[in-house]
């Protein structure tokens, strides 16, 4: 399929930017379907001129449905679109992009998806899709137990689950606990949302994510504290965000000492409470009550979901400290990762 790509390139240039076009008003139509025409088209910076015989045409080949209500895809056009998907990532240049990082960071695997989720927040949705389909890949044919924290992208991988077609067993439960937070992206109300949409079972975790050392030594002692750390620690499969340092300490409400020692420290990115500079290195570890770093190493599937150019600087500090994990990202933050990588 790259060679033929590659011979269009060539010999019909023109084909290619209208393949893309319409790949792209599929896809968006699939994330938010029913979408009428006016908001396809701001979304995605086209007039509505343009956008009409593009939606002619696809009704023409039975693609899309156009109804009062909105735009969908019929079985035919979700069908194409995941055809599309790996010939498209040549076009874009996308698995490029994920065998490079992949390599360079030691990975198991590396997906990208289409955008930059900094310029249009329905990239979210798509890392959101790529996210379940990667970890409905990942499940054992039994039991499983789902670790997720919080966070706006977790929160998106939530609103795309959907009931798994095979007979798996899975829990989902909290990887740390409350942030204090919008509630909605919250890791206890993402962890319920997943199991509601996915018609599976949860468990919650009803603590701060922060805590000072004596609140953290009587709470580590109750009993269901301890039985509920048992299963997250138990979870096969790790599903979790990436943060930016100094926002995660604002939104931490972190002490002024604990945030000149992050700033001092050059701490560039975050996740499960430890704060890593851009080589990787913790310079700074909130104590939580949850998945702690040394838990990712025990047999665990480990999908970190993140995106944005500006987070790329986040998400390279903590690929130099899990290797072996399992990326989803979007093109903005992948090509910023990539840019300076030398073999």
């Amino acid at each position: 399929m790259y060679s033929i790509i590659q011979l269009q390139k060539k010999l019909i240039p023109d084909l290619l930017p209208l393949l893309e076009r319409r790949y792209q008003i599929l896809l968006y139509i699939r994330l938010m379907q029913p979408i009428g025409r006016r908001n396809l088209a701001v979304s995605l910076n086209i007039t509505e001129r343009v956008l009409r015989g593009e939606v002619t045409f696809l009704k023409e080949q039975n693609l899309i449905h156009v109804q009062a209500t909105g735009m969908t895809l019929t079985h035919e056009g979700e069908t194409l679109l995941t055809q599309l998907e790996d010939s498209m990532k040549e076009v874009s240049g996308a698995s490029l992009l994920e065998r490079t990082i992949k390599e360079a960071f030691s990975l198991s695997e590396v997906i990208v998806v289409s955008g930059d989720s900094d310029l249009s927040p329905w990239v979210k949705k798509e890392m959101g899709r790529a996210s379940v389909a990667c970890l409905k890949k990942y499940l054992a044919p039994e039991e499983n137990i789902v670790a997720v924290t919080g966070g706006t992208t977790l929160a998106s991988v939530a609103e795309m689950m959907t009931p798994h077609v095979k007979n798996h067993k899975i829990t989902f439960v909290p990887a740390r606990g409350g942030l204090g937070e919008n509630v909605k992206n919250q890791a206890n109300t993402i962890c319920a949302k997943m199991a509601e949409r996915s018609s599976q079972d949860y468990r919650l975790l009803h603590v701060p994510d922060q805590l000072s050392d004596d609140t953290y030594r009587s709470m580590i002692e109750e009993p269901l504290i301890q039985d509920m750390l048992h299963l997250i620690r138990s979870s096969n499969i790790i599903l979790h965000g990436i943060g930016e340092a100094m926002t995660m300490a604002k939104r931490r409400q972190t002490s002024e000492s604990d945030l000149n020692k992050i700033k001092n420290g050059h701490a560039v990115g975050e996740a499960f409470g430890y704060y890593f500079d851009q080589n990787g290195k913790i310079v700074h570890k909130v104590k939580t009550i949850g998945i702690q770093l040394d838990d990712l190493n025990h047999n665990k599937y480990v999908i970190a979901v993140a995106g944005g150019s500006t987070k790329a600087k986040a998400i390279k500090a903590f690929l130099n400290q899990a290797r072996n994990s399992i990326l989803i990202t979007d093109e903005g933050a992948a090509k910023e990762l990539a840019r300076d990588l030398i073999f």
